[in-house]
């Protein structure tokens, strides 16, 4: 069954939203980087209702009425992958996380590089907030959305006195 596909436009750049069997699969950046998140072939389906819920619940996050998403996520990855995408879901609205406090919280506290790479393909932007999670110096981070966008849903949240870190 291919993926379904429904683009809005949000503060942070145009968002392409895919689901397949009614659970969200991704939430993609307007300028997306070649192969970050492997899909198959998609379709447009702009009455799809995960897809409309999905919108909505990104539209009342963006003008702040909304600080949890209630969405069926179906990840794609390896194990280790859904286990850092799982911790991700456990970072409160407002706060943020070093790359190190997840792979202690997952049991692999020596995996810190592959925490960081795991968190940029995380598939589900925004929603499994992987704009949450930032250098142990306190610096932004490389996001796939962008430094500027990642500071911004930071902002968003009143969590926003991280640097760029470049």
């Amino acid at each position: 069954m291919s993926y379904q596909f429904k683009r809005m436009p949000s503060p942070v750049g145009q968002l392409t939203l895919v689901a397949r069997d009614g659970k969200l699969n991704a939430v993609l950046w307007e300028k997306e980087r070649a192969n970050r998140v492997r899909l198959g072939e998609l379709r447009e389906a702009n009455d799809s209702a995960v897809l409309l819920a999905a919108e909505q619940q990104l539209k009342e996050y963006f003008a702040g009425t909304r600080h949890q998403f209630e969405l069926e996520l179906d990840f794609t990855g390896t194990a280790f992958q859904k286990q850092v995408w799982q911790a991700l879901l456990t970072i409160p609205f407002g706060e943020t996380r070093s790359y190190s406090q997840i792979a202690q919280q997952i049991g692999n506290p020596k995996a810190v590089r592959a925490v960081g790479a795991a968190n940029g393909r995380n598939p589900i932007s925004i929603i499994a907030p992987c704009h949450r999670v930032i250098g142990a110096s306190g610096g932004l981070t490389g996001f796939a959305g962008g430094l500027e966008a990642k500071q911004y849903l930071l902002a968003l949240e009143g969590a926003g006195q991280a640097e760029l870190a470049f």
